[in-house]
């Protein structure tokens, strides 16, 4: 092993974060190409593997990677937490001034490192989003993936047209402040944008096919796609004020229920009985705003249980590392 692998105590220049689920084939040509492009640009790195609960020879891979390259770290779940967990843990332990992410399916090219550093480092973007623009995927996965690209840019507002390509550069100011858990680990640049970090750019990267084992991923992250828009966007807005959301929507809903019931009373005992011709309780708009009025007090009161438990709660994430390098 040579000198130039050696990670010094001075700050990196890299810190590259590699989520797996059992990927034993590909991790070693994977490591090495890595290495390889680390060495030819003198850059200053470490390889972070988190191993999330393979069942496969993977963990036996990394440590035999990591006997012999000490820029390589890991870490290794007890189980199977997702992509997300994965991201969280490595972002934790990162010593770069540049973070990279990528999949460890040999679908992403580490020769696309040097650029995205430099965008990071010398054009000062605080997160750059990979762009798979030709894909070796089939129209089942592709045709969905664009539905779920253009949902995402019209609610979030953020002119990507690859949100969940695994390549992505980040300032590692930017990784301090996410906390990515469930599925999120889809709308990095959503929860960065929402954090303050606004300068978000795109790289054209290459697609490569995968050359060993098959997909982790079913139809159902399509599935759950939206539900997972619909969280993120909750979250991103009314986080820490959730009174914001369910107040404004129970007041409304209370006000209006209010409104007809006043309105029908009044009529009844001060009109001319032109408009209700029958009694309050025969009618159907009475039960309605009846209706209204209960789910209005109901989501007023849940936003208020929300607002406290927001208060008293620490975020983290549950996953449990039985391992480390």
């Amino acid at each position: 092993m040579s000198d130039s692998s050696i990670i010094s105590n001075s700050t990196l220049q890299i810190s590259i974060v590699i989520p797996l689920f059992n990927e034993d084939e590909s991790l070693p040509p994977l490591h090495d190409w890595i290495v390889k492009v680390m060495e030819k640009n003198n850059f200053s790195y470490e390889i972070i593997f988190v191993n999330d609960g393979s069942t496969d020879n993977s963990w036996n891979v990394i440590e035999e990677l990591a006997e012999k390259n000490k820029n390589v770290k890991a870490i290794c779940f007890s189980r199977n937490y997702g992509k997300s967990a994965a991201l969280d843990a490595g972002f934790k332990i990162v010593k770069g001034e540049v973070i990279i992410t990528m999949d460890a399916d040999l679908q992403d090219s580490p020769d696309e490192i040097p650029e995205l550093y430099d965008l990071i480092k010398n054009q000062e973007f605080d997160l750059i989003s990979g762009w798979k623009k030709k894909r070796h995927d089939p129209l089942s996965k592709t045709l969905p993936t664009k539905i779920f690209n253009a949902a995402t840019r019209a609610f979030s507002g953020i002119k990507l047209n690859d949100f969940n390509c695994g390549l992505k550069a980040y300032k590692v100011e930017v990784v301090r402040t996410l906390n990515v858990y469930g599925e999120m680990h889809r709308y990095l640049p959503v929860l960065a944008k929402w954090n303050g970090f606004t300068k978000i750019g795109e790289k054209v990267v290459e697609h490569r096919a995968r050359q060993f084992g098959s997909t982790k991923f079913g139809l159902e992250r399509f599935t759950n796609g939206l539900l997972d828009l619909l969280s993120v966007t909750f979250i991103t807005r009314f986080k820490k004020k959730p009174m914001h959301f369910f107040g404004t929507l129970g007041l409304l809903s209370f006000f209006i229920g209010f409104g007809i019931a006043l309105a029908i009373l009044v009529e009844k005992f001060f009109g001319s009985n032109m408009i209700i011709e029958r009694e309050p309780v025969d009618m159907p708009i009475f039960y309605i705003s009846l209706l209204a009025i209960s789910v209005g007090t109901q989501l007023f009161l849940a936003g208020f249980i929300a607002e406290m438990i927001v208060i008293h709660s620490n975020e983290r994430n549950d996953y449990i590392i039985s391992k480390e390098i």
